[in-house]
């Protein structure tokens, strides 16, 4: 086995809603737990609250030209330092939200060559928005795993603080599965970038 095969993954946990009524806290906790009960991948939470990313306003793409603004470069800096990316997945009107777009958009390299997976939440579980998320992350020539968690239908009901509002551990049993899956597959290639990164390099 190679040192790079052996290498533990270095993921960020992006959550991609910035409302101050979002429920992306809950399904971020529970899935950051569930990746911290792994010894194969260190995890670590990125939230979007955290950086003043301006709309997107620069000359072109970070992959033609410097960015600009700080905190788009500091966006950049952050992700730099994760092998692979889980994201925190609302659906806004059969979409992602504009605030991940954004963040999306402001770094290119950072995202290039590694794998991401996605919990989702809402009334299809966030199902198109994760799709639209695969389709941009195709473009930074990222890898999307093929699975992924999706809180839909009577589980997001259960839920949602304004209809069901119970903890996200009655539906575990309904979820897990997926997130070991999402999980397993992330792992295995973020393993497998690391070492063609390296061999690059």
């Amino acid at each position: 086995m190679s040192v790079y095969s052996s290498t533990k993954p270095k993921i960020a946990l992006i959550i991609g809603s910035t409302r101050a009524a979002r429920f992306a806290d809950v399904p971020a906790q529970w899935m950051l737990k569930r990746a911290q009960a792994r010894t194969d991948l260190d995890v670590e939470l990125v939230d979007l609250r955290d950086f003043n990313l301006p709309f997107f306003d620069e000359v072109a793409s970070s992959a033609w030209v410097p960015s600009q603004s700080p905190e788009a470069v500091r966006w950049q800096q952050t992700l730099a330092r994760f092998d692979g990316f889980i994201f925190v997945v609302a659906e806004y009107n059969h979409s992602l939200t504009g605030a991940l777009k954004n963040a999306l958009d402001h770094a290119y390299k950072e995202w290039n060559h590694k794998p991401f997976t996605a919990i989702g939440y809402g009334g299809v579980g966030a199902a198109r928005a994760i799709e639209h998320l695969r389709l941009i992350g195709i473009e930074m020539h990222m890898v999307s795993t093929h699975a992924a968690v999706h809180i839909g239908g009577s589980d997001f009901f259960t839920v949602f603080p304004a209809v069901g509002n119970q903890p996200i551990e009655t539906i575990e049993k309904n979820i897990i599965p997926s997130a070991t899956a999402a999980l397993d597959e992330l792992v295995w290639w973020a393993k497998a970038t690391l070492a063609a990164r390296a061999v690059a390099a």
